[in-house]
């Protein structure tokens, strides 16, 4: 019965895997033609389906740039730029759309040790530096038992300062292995969908305007409040935007 079961799922998903790739040279032939609207509406079928790639994204984000669609071309080059971080075509694409948003936010410079923390546990992603821990601990055992069952006293030093150095690494890459986590855990982006928010000092529509902004805005999502949520910038302001006005990144 399991085997049923598990050929039948295999068939559909092979099933889908076909209709998708058809769907995503259609809609690719369309945006050759110039047809970006219809393009759209073929390649959001395949996002329909659950399949997510940075390519979908990224020519999904393409379309709407030629369409003049700020916020959402914005939204996916950042979803493509999330799956593929390293991608040059996707960062410059961002960049171009980026440039017909109205809203000129200054970042605050973070310090210089600060940043260097955070530059390199970037250098991995969580898994990547569990990976490299569990490494770690593979040799640390590796080189104690070649100390532990070894006769000479140089290669016992040798052994005993490799150990050592695996044991540093291992602390090391925990240290960036929960740092990287804590930065995942807090980054919640978000892009501005509406031409313009007006963001207040309170999680209310009669409290006070503090500033606005406009679409396209790319904004961090610190908590939220029934139809509210609390915003920061990248210069630190803050304040609460309706929960309609934005999307969420990392929401899939």
């Amino acid at each position: 019965m399991n085997k049923v079961i598990y050929i039948i799922a295999l068939l559909l998903s092979l099933t889908a895997f076909s209709q998708n790739k058809a769907l995503f040279e259609k809609a690719n032939a369309l945006y050759n033609d110039s047809k970006y609207a219809e393009a759209i509406d073929n390649y959001n079928a395949i996002l329909e389906t659950g399949n997510h790639s940075s390519d979908l994204y990224f020519n999904l984000a393409n379309a709407h740039y030629k369409l003049n669609n700020i916020a959402p071309s914005i939204f996916f080059y950042e979803k493509a730029l999330q799956l593929a971080p390293n991608d040059v075509d996707i960062q410059n694409n961002l960049s171009f759309a980026q440039n017909m948003t109205i809203d000129a936010i200054d970042v605050i410079p973070e310090a210089g040790v600060a940043r260097l923390i955070k530059n390199t546990a970037n250098t991995m992603s969580f898994d990547g530096w569990a990976r490299f821990a569990v490494s770690m601990v593979f040799c640390f055992v590796v080189l104690f038992l070649i100390y532990f069952f070894s006769y000479s006293t140089l290669k016992k030093r040798l052994v005993f300062i490799g150990s050592l150095v695996s044991l540093i690494l291992l602390c090391i890459a925990l240290s960036f292995a929960f740092h990287k986590y804590n930065l995942d855990k807090k980054d919640n982006p978000a892009i501005i969908f509406i031409q313009e928010s007006k963001v207040r000092s309170d999680p209310n529509s009669k409290s006070d305007e503090s500033f606005r902004l406009h679409e396209g805005t790319k904004v961090q999502v610190l908590e939220s409040y029934n139809d509210w949520k609390k915003i920061k910038l990248a210069d630190g302001k803050t304040g609460w935007i309706n929960a309609e006005d934005v999307k969420l990144l990392n929401n899939i």
